[in-house]
C-alpha cells in the first residue's frame, strides 16, 4: 500500500501491559429493566443486549473509582512490571475516548498521577476505538527513531454517565424504535482501564517485539457512528457493512507485505457477535483463535484491544504470532502484529 499504510518497527517492544477492573458488574438483565418501560411502550423484546449483541453483562466504576485514577493505576503496575524506571520514560500518551473536560488534556492528570519527570512529552491520542493501537504504533515509531527509551500508553473509559442519560432518554415518551434501536449499541459499553509500556527491544531481549501493521482509512463514512458525553447515535447495520468493507481491503492489500492467515491469535476490538462473526467468516479465521471479552466486559472502547490482549497473555508463549485488528469509527482500520 502506497503512503504511511504500512509502518515496519524495527526495534520496539511491548515490555508490559497491565489492567485495572471496574468494581462493580451490570448485567443486560440489569438494563432490561431499567428499560422496561421503553421496552413495553415499543413493544421490543427484552434480551436483546445479550442475544443480538452477545453483551451478558460489563464493568461500572465503584464508589470512589474514576476513570484517569484507575488509568494511573494501570500505569503503576505496567511500570513495576516492566521494571522501568520512571525517570527514562519519554512519552505519555492518553487514548481514552473519555474525558471531563475540554481541556487540559486527560494525559496531564495520568502524567502527575504517575509522577513522571517534566522531560516526558504527554499527549491525548484521539482516534475512537483505534487509539490505543495507533499510540503503540507512534511510541514504537519513536522508539526506533531514538528519539525516546520508553512510553507509557493508557486508557481509562467510563461508559456510567452515558448509559445513565442514554437509558433515561430512552424511557422518554417521545422516543420511536428508530431511536432506540440507534442508540442501542451505547448500552453496549462497559468501563475499564488499561497501560501499557514499549522500550527498546535491544535492551529487553524477553520483550514482544512490536512488527508493524497497516492502517486504512474511509473517511465518507465519519457520521456512522457520532458520540458525545449525551449519547451516542449509531447507524449499525451501515457501520457494519462499511467497517467490513474497508477491513477487508486492508487485509487483502496487506499480503504483499505481510502473512497473516495462520496467527496464533487474533485479538479484535471488542464489539459484538454480529461484528465478530462477520469479521471471522469474511477473513476465514480460525475461531478457535480468536479470544473474546465483550461478553464479561462489554465494549469498552480504546482499552477493548489491549484489555483482551491482557487476559490472553498467559497463554501466549514465546514465538506466538499476535495480530490486533480493530475498526474506529470515522471510519479507520489498523492491523498490527506482535511476536510474542
Amino acid at each position: 500500500m502506497k503512503g504511511n499504510a504500512t509502518s515496519v518497527h524495527r526495534n520496539a517492544a511491548l515490555l508490559s501491559l497491565a489492567t485495572t477492573t471496574a468494581e462493580r458488574v451490570t448485567t443486560s438483565a440489569d438494563i432490561d429493566r431499567r428499560l422496561a418501560p421503553a421496552l413495553e411502550r415499543l413493544r421490543l423484546p427484552t434480551g436483546l443486549l445479550e442475544r443480538v449483541a452477545g453483551v451478558h453483562e460489563r464493568r461500572n466504576w465503584g464508589s470512589g473509582q474514576t476513570f484517569d485514577a484507575a488509568a494511573v493505576a494501570a500505569g503503576e503496575k505496567a511500570l513495576a512490571e516492566a521494571g522501568v524506571d520512571r525517570s527514562d520514560v519519554g512519552m505519555v500518551i492518553n487514548t481514552s475516548v473519555t474525558r471531563k473536560h475540554l481541556e487540559p488534556s486527560v494525559a496531564v492528570r495520568i502524567h502527575h498521577g504517575l509522577g513522571m519527570p517534566p522531560s516526558a512529552v504527554n499527549f491525548d491520542l484521539a482516534n475512537a476505538c483505534l487509539g490505543f493501537v495507533s499510540g503503540m504504533t507512534l511510541a514504537s515509531q519513536l522508539i526506533d527513531a531514538g528519539q525516546i527509551q520508553y512510553a507509557v500508553v493508557v486508557d481509562g473509559e467510563d461508559a456510567d454517565e452515558i448509559q445513565d442519560v442514554t437509558i433515561d432518554r430512552l424511557n422518554g415518551p417521545d422516543v420511536t424504535r428508530r431511536d432506540f434501536l440507534r442508540e442501542f449499541p451505547t448500552l453496549t459499553l462497559g468501563s475499564g482501564a488499561v497501560a501499557a509500556v514499549l522500550g527498546r527491544a535491544d535492551a529487553h531481549p524477553a520483550g514482544h517485539r512490536v512488527l508493524g501493521g497497516v492502517t486504512r482509512a474511509a473517511t465518507q463514512f465519519n457520521e456512522l457512528c457520532v458520540g458525545g458525553v449525551n449519547g451516542m447515535v449509531t447507524d449499525a447495520k451501515a457501520l457494519l457493512t462499511g467497517g467490513l468493507e474497508l477491513v477487508m481491503a486492508a487485509w487483502k492489500e496487506a499480503r504483499a507485505d505481510w502473512s497473516w492467515s495462520a496467527m496464533d491469535r487474533y485479538i479484535l476490538h471488542q464489539v459484538s457477535d454480529v461484528h465478530t462473526d462477520a469479521i471471522v467468516k469474511a477473513a476465514k479465521l480460525d475461531r478457535s483463535r480468536v479470544p473474546l471479552t465483550y461478553p464479561r466486559f462489554g465494549n469498552v472502547g480504546p482499552a477493548s484491544i489491549p484489555m483482551t490482549l491482557a487476559h490472553e497473555a498467559p497463554s501466549l508463549g514465546p514465538g506466538d504470532r499476535v495480530l490486533l485488528m480493530g475498526v474506529g469509527s470515522g471510519i479507520n482500520t489498523a492491523m498490527t502484529e506482535i511476536a510474542w
